[in-house]
């Protein structure tokens, strides 16, 4: 009677065992998921019909959006289980960002695309010394009033 009661005492224990090394198992699938399998989330003909106008524009979309999701993931791996907070919440987005940039980038150069050079724009014109004492006049009679 004393061997049945240890048996029964110790099966919560293996189990919870158990149960601990598959969720490990689990975790660790997530960890050293791949970055190769991002085209996977995107749609391969999104940009098939994109001129350079138009992939330029979303190459920088997706290069701001691909690098704030993953500023999001470094600050959320700082806190407690921050690597599993991460993993659930933002690495779907994150593979999807990356397959999107790559298919984008395929795009561009299929269609031999080149960066937009950027308007000459005229130099800033300094503030007038003249215009400086105008301003405190007007504030000065602004204030006597």
């Amino acid at each position: 009677m004393p061997n049945a009661l240890s048996h029964r005492r110790l099966f919560p224990h293996c189990l919870a065992a158990l149960a601990l090394v598959a969720l490990a198992a689990g975790l660790s699938g997530c960890a050293g998921m791949s970055d190769t399998i991002s085209p996977a989330f995107a749609d391969p003909a999104k940009y098939d019909l994109y001129d350079c106008k138009q992939l330029e524009p979303e190459r920088k979309r997706l290069a701001e959006r691909t690098a704030e999701v993953q500023g999001l993931m470094t600050k959320a791996e700082t806190g407690v289980a921050g690597s599993v907070v991460a993993e659930m919440a933002y690495r779907n987005d994150y593979i999807a960002l990356r397959g999107q940039s790559k298919l984008a980038e395929e795009a561009w150069q299929k269609n031999r695309c080149q960066e937009a050079k950027p308007e000459a724009r005229p130099a800033p014109v300094p503030p007038s010394i003249g215009a400086a004492p105008a301003a405190k006049g007007r504030s000065k009679s602004s204030r006597a009033n």
